[in-house]
């Protein structure tokens, strides 16, 4: 009440500049228009160091927008909240900005900073025009600090300017399949047409996992470049345990957004919260359904790629039957009560197969449920080739039978 009647006070024709002025001193106080203005303080009391153990089958309520949990190895999603909604993503975009810089670039690349990227206002790693710097340590800078200069700069570097950088980006994308994610910026401040899902930056996160090198930037706590120490904004990183990634993110539109990576008991998990009020909510929603799912499953083997499944009759073959294997193995986390209740389901699209059969030949595929739902699915093929007979193998054939009927007489 007391703000409102300063407020009431204020507002007169004398007083509308400053009133103005007020406005906009709190918008930037709060972040509303730098991505990651204010992540470079530590929070890493946020929560007890000790984790959850409870296994409760039933997923938790958080205050996230959009919500996801994901298992790294076999992109099962273990937990969801409006996973496939469009949100903005604030400096989660970097994820896709380092991945494109690594794939393109060349880490000990020399990377002089424009006017543009020294220029650019938010999280920093206050870079000056006309400094040189590698691709390798400004990779560090915009994962670890989240400058939206070294963003600019490796932009620039890579794709020749940012807009051309931001068409490599979405042409990632559209390889990776991602459908519901659109580029504007290497950085992430709130752009029109800017946008994701938790589930999309999941898959994202996914992929990127898997290059070494985004794997150790993004798993860093703290390093020094150029005489500069910089300490990760991720505030799950030495406070939660197992978390060894990845980014947050930041803006008015967005929201506190943040994507973690944790491995426990061999199960690395990808969890996504976007439009959170506060790093305090973003970090323990993150907290809750990691807890979740490492608390209600367990990376479980249902199938060897070296399994032999069944076998199909060939005719006219110099084998009588061809072995079908699967496609793949098949690992991925499972509930106590999915194991109990899984049931394996092998579907053949032939009853025979007429010779020759070539090795890797997709002849079906062997499906696992639980509770009617599909769990797994993956396709099979033949194992090693079968020759069709020519006329000397039937011969062969004809003496051996002779030969068998004189041993008996």
């Amino acid at each position: 009440m007391e703000v409102m009647g300063l407020f009431e006070k204020l507002l007169n024709k004398k007083n509308i500049a400053l009133v103005i002025c007020l406005i906009l001193i709190v918008s930037f106080s709060t972040g509303i228009f730098a991505d990651d203005f204010n992540e470079d303080y530590p929070l890493k009391e946020i929560f007890s160091i000790e984790t959850s153990v409870s296994t409760d089958l039933k997923p938790p309520k958080i205050e996230a927008g959009a919500a996801i949990v994901m298992d790294m190895k076999s992109g099962r999603v273990l937990y969801e909240k409006n996973a496939h909604a469009r949100k903005a993503i604030a400096s989660t975009t970097k994820i896709m900005t380092a991945i494109v810089a690594l794939e393109r670039g060349n880490l000990e690349d020399k990377v002089k900073v424009s006017k543009r990227a020294a220029n650019i206002g938010g999280s920093t790693i206050n870079l000056k025009e006309g400094e040189e710097w590698t691709l390798k340590e400004l990779l560090y800078g915009l994962m670890l600090r989240s400058g939206n200069d070294a963003a600019i700069a490796i932009a620039e570097h890579i794709g020749g300017s940012v807009e051309g950088f931001a068409a490599l980006m979405n042409e990632k994308a559209r390889e990776l399949g991602l459908k519901n994610t659109q580029f504007k910026t290497p950085h992430g401040l709130d752009t029109p047409g800017h946008y994701s899902t938790a589930y999309e930056l999941a898959q994202l996160t996914r992929y990127a996992l898997n290059n070494p090198i985004f794997s150790q930037i993004v798993g860093t706590q703290n390093i020094s470049v150029k005489g500069r120490s910089f300490y990760t904004t991720n505030e799950m990183l030495g406070a939660y345990p197992g978390a060894d990634g990845v980014k947050t993110g930041y803006t008015g539109q967005a929201g506190r957004c943040l994507v973690t990576s944790a491995t426990r008991n061999n199960m690395r998990l990808i969890s996504v919260v976007l439009n959170c009020s506060s790093r305090t909510v973003r970090a323990k929603n993150s907290r809750a359904i990691l807890d979740y799912a490492f608390n209600n499953y367990r990376l479980t083997k249902l199938l060897d790629e070296s399994d032999n499944i069944t076998e199909i009759q060939v005719s006219k073959g110099k084998a009588e039957n061809v072995s079908v294997v699967p496609e793949k193995g098949i690992e991925m986390p499972l509930t106590e009560e999915e194991k109990s209740k899984m049931e394996m389901n092998v579907c053949l699209y032939y009853d025979k197969l007429n010779a020759p059969v070539l090795s890797d030949f997709e002849v079906g595929y062997v499906e696992f449920t639980a509770n009617g739902n599909t769990i797994a699915k993956v396709a099979l093929k033949t194992g090693k080739s079968v020759e069709k007979k020519r006329i000397i193998d039937y011969y062969r054939d004809i003496v051996g039978i002779w030969y068998r009927l004189m041993k008996l007489k």
